[in-house]
């Protein structure tokens, strides 16, 4: 009798562990959470790349900000001054050492990246294959595949720790990895009005159709 007991209380916990699991919150559901729910995204960010051997080709830090649908900027401050800033119709590259700045139409600039997964121009189901990735570093993983044949990426990979995005791992066609790691993040901050206009600073030279 007290077997029998035994057997159903074990099978009772199994039961209550497996359900349980099945309602955990997985990196998808971070994901979509993410897309979702948050209109506005401020960050620090350590950017790490790698070729396609493994060798180390450069480190940079700086300031990011997005704010959707379709505004971001890339503030990179070290090792050298150079800004990214899309405003919603063009995006605006900006190298302060070499006083030039570069200004392209943003929709065929970022058409297959995933800058559009971050700043909503599009549902990441759209053009991308979904898995969720396991890891015993407290992280929770996705790995995307694009649909398209023609993206410039192989995979794109998100995780997610108990504060939302923590890092970005991108794999390009050739193989070359980018490392994004998050850190002070704050979700739905509330920005000024022109943090995402660019104006060229006078005497710097400028290549491509402005619009203004």
């Amino acid at each position: 009798m007290k077997l029998v007991k035994l057997m159903k209380l074990c099978v009772t916990l199994l039961v209550i562990g497996l359900t349980n699991v099945a309602h955990a919150e997985t990196a998808t559901d971070k994901l979509n959470k993410f897309v979702a729910t948050v209109s506005t995204f401020k960050a620090n960010f350590e950017q790490t790349v790698f070729d396609a051997n493994g060798a180390l080709l450069e480190q940079a830090k700086g300031l990011l900000s997005i704010q959707k649908p379709g505004k971001f900027r890339w503030d990179y401050l070290d090792p050298y001054p150079q800004h990214i800033i899309a405003d919603g119709e063009r995006i605006w590259f900006y190298d302060v050492d070499l006083e030039q700045v570069t200004v392209k139409p943003q929709q065929e600039t970022l058409s297959d990246t995933p800058a559009t997964l971050l700043s909503g121009s599009s549902l990441p189901e759209e053009q991308y294959t979904f898995k969720n990735i396991p890891s015993e570093d407290g992280l929770s993983w996705v790995g995307m595949v694009p649909k398209g044949t023609d993206s410039n990426f192989q995979a794109v990979t998100l995780a997610f720790d108990k504060h939302g995005l923590q890092q970005m791992i991108m794999l390009d066609s050739f193989g070359q990895k980018t490392r994004l790691v998050f850190t002070q993040t704050i979700e739905n901050y509330e920005f000024g009005n022109d943090e995402f206009l660019f104006t060229p600073p006078k005497g710097v030279d400028v290549v491509g159709e402005t619009g203004q």
